[in-house]
């Protein structure tokens, strides 16, 4: 059965819950570093549930950048292929995760599931400071995924080539999301409360 793409590589998480924005910020990285062939989809899925599908039943080839819980130190990489692919996709770290589960499992009643399948999962440190930025220890981690990344790609004999550091690159979203503008324009910590609504906060302490 012919698909569409000879691979997809993507990121998914959410960038307003620190550590949970790793997917995210290092599919953004690959594609800055590398340019692929008009055959392979790089995307950030973000949380974009059932919108993903395609990319997931018309590719033999899906290579995932993830906040993973995978039972290590914050910071901690690991592959996630073969066997070990239906238990990561059935415990939830977060929301979309149970998402991919579904996305997942459609494409395996419909008969279009992928091949070859391998996530790169980081333990994150925390997801609990909202619009909070990677913290360092899974910040540092995006180098070593991509990495891992063109590993898993050239296994599965799909090109990928240096961009110039010079080019100009497109962002794979709205420009405001891309890491730099993003950050730059976050307020700190002493501007905005990021631990959830301080006005429901303030009404649970006061019961």
């Amino acid at each position: 059965m012919d698909k569409k793409y000879k691979a997809v590589i993507m990121g998914v998480g959410n960038i307003l819950w620190a550590d949970e924005g790793f997917g995210n910020r290092a599919v953004e990285a690959f594609h800055r570093k590398w340019r692929t062939p008009s055959d392979v989809q790089v995307i950030d899925g973000g949380t974009l549930g059932y919108f993903l599908q395609e990319f997931i039943e018309e590719t033999d080839n899906i290579l995932i950048f993830d906040c993973a819980d995978v039972q290590c130190e914050p910071g901690t990489l690991k592959v996630i292929e073969g066997k070990d692919i239906t238990p990561y996709l059935q415990t939830k770290v977060s929301a979309h995760q149970q998402g991919l589960n579904d996305l997942f499992g459609m494409a395996l009643i419909r008969g279009r599931y992928p091949k070859n399948i391998a996530i790169i999962g980081c333990q994150p440190k925390t997801m609990e400071d909202y619009g909070g930025s990677l913290t360092s220890e899974v910040s540092e981690c995006i180098g070593p995924a991509l990495v891992k990344a063109e590993e898993i790609l050239t296994h599965w004999g799909v090109d990928i080539t240096l961009r110039d550091p010079a080019e100009k690159v497109a962002p794979l979203g709205e420009e405001c999301l891309a890491r730099e503008t993003y950050e730059a324009a976050r307020p700190s910590e002493k501007e905005v409360f990021r631990e959830g609504d301080i006005r429901f906060i303030n009404l649970a302490k006061d019961k």
